[in-house]
């Protein structure tokens, strides 16, 4: 396989699950603002800390408003993390690359890109907003289980496979630092009440609620809720999941060995780690060493097989 083909496969995969996540967390804080208690709003900053964007976003918004962080998050086309951009990468990735794909996941992303582009300004209000965004998860995760379910398990299936898991891990560890960065307020007397409500806006970002209840068998507590989603090797979005597909579709490649020890130090990271014991800046501090995990396993990944191989002369 062309290096280039198996590139734009794995970036096309990444934007995909990229615009499914944003839409994801824009929606579940929207829905958090009906579950706060009485006196309680949401915080907006954190969705833009989550993809680190702070510097792009105060360029052009004076603060960290609703109305400007979901505009932000979901049409800013010079917004690489924002949900428009990604759709609109993903779509062009697949472009390049429409002689190794099923048909229909250009047709999906197409008519996705015009749905998103006929409906912006209903979909930016709070009435149209939710089904806006569930128009875009619902025909991502039809994509997703397109190319899952018809591709020929080849060697552009596991760099689907990789694109995929690494953006899942990547945006579920900032998923949980967002939640944690977000402080409860002194004068709330109920302060539990507010912790079960942020963890459970964690679950829901990741689809992962009814998962999480059928796995564990407890109510939603800060401690249960980081184990699930860090070391639970079976639902698909949790860290150790991620991670343990990427090491098996590397598996699948030549020349794979410096990959796999980027993926298995992070696996590492986790398997020895005690993470419901963690304090919030403990787990902070681990989210950092993890998404360098990740960044080091892409660069291993783009360097053996995107990168053109350096020249004799």
């Amino acid at each position: 396989m062309l290096s280039r083909v198996a590139e734009n496969i794995y970036w096309m995969s990444r934007y995909i699950e990229r615009a499914e996540s944003m839409a994801r967390v824009v929606g579940a804080n929207t829905k958090l603002q009906l579950d706060l208690p009485r006196g309680v709003t949401p915080d907006w900053k954190p969705l833009i800390d989550v993809i680190a964007a702070n510097d792009a976003f105060e360029q052009t918004h004076s603060d960290y408003g609703e109305r400007q962080v979901v505009r932000f998050l979901i049409s800013d086309a010079d917004s690489p993390g924002s949900v428009r951009s990604s759709l609109r990468f993903a779509r062009e990735n697949c472009r390049t690359v429409r002689e190794v794909l099923p048909l229909e996941a250009w047709q999906y992303l197409t008519e996705l890109q015009l749905f998103v582009d006929e409906n912006l300004k209903a979909g930016l209000t709070k009435k149209g907003r939710h089904a806006f965004l569930n128009r875009i998860i619902r025909t991502c995760q039809m994509t997703t289980g397109l190319l899952s379910s018809v591709m020929t398990r080849d060697l552009g299936y596991q760099f689907l496979r990789l694109g995929r898991n690494l953006e899942r891990a990547d945006m579920t560890t900032r998923f949980i630092d967002m939640r944690l960065a977000v402080a409860q307020p002194d004068r709330l007397a109920d302060s539990t009440q507010l912790s079960t409500v942020q963890w459970v806006t964690v679950l829901d970002s990741l689809s992962a609620y009814q998962m999480y209840r059928r796995k564990m068998h407890a109510t939603v507590e800060r401690e249960h809720v980081l184990w699930f989603l860090f070391k639970d090797d079976e639902f698909p979005r949790s860290f150790m999941h991620c991670v343990n597909a990427i090491e098996e579709g590397l598996g699948a490649l030549e020349n794979s060995r410096p990959c796999l020890l980027a993926a298995r130090k992070a696996a590492k990271d986790i398997e020895r780690t005690a993470v419901e014991k963690l304090t919030p800046e403990e787990i902070s501090d681990m989210v950092d060493v993890l998404q360098h995990r990740l960044d080091d396993i892409h660069t291993t990944i783009a360097r053996m097989y995107f990168l053109p191989a350096p020249s004799d002369g």
